[in-house]
């Protein structure tokens, strides 16, 4: 059995918490283009982010696409691993100031 740690335990917990992240899910999309854009988050956070979307619109994937539902979920995991890397990367100031920023309703 394949083991995805935090992204398994997290698509197994069920609708209600999937539906929290999507509710989430504009405020974390606004963390990540406002970290995109500060110029205190070095280079190598922002590599990793594009490296990350690469692989994803790559068309060669450690597992095909159609060994279904193990084609897409390494993509899933590719792109969990890399924003949660991209976030730990970054400046925690700079996070938090965003964060507190788009919770104030900026």
């Amino acid at each position: 059995m394949i083991k995805l740690g935090r992204l398994g335990n997290f698509l197994r917990s069920g609708p209600l918490r999937i539906g929290a992240f999507l509710l989430h899910l504009p405020n974390f999309l606004r963390l990540f283009w406002r970290l995109l854009k500060d110029p205190r988050v070095g280079l190598a956070p922002k590599l990793l982010l594009l490296a990350m979307v690469v692989y994803v619109l790559m068309p060669v994937d450690l597992l095909p696409d159609f060994l279904v539902p193990f084609g897409q979920l390494d993509d899933l995991f590719v792109i969990f691993l890399g924003l949660r890397s991209f976030v730990r990367l970054c400046p925690q100031e700079a996070v938090r100031e965003h964060v507190r920023a788009i919770a104030a309703g900026g």
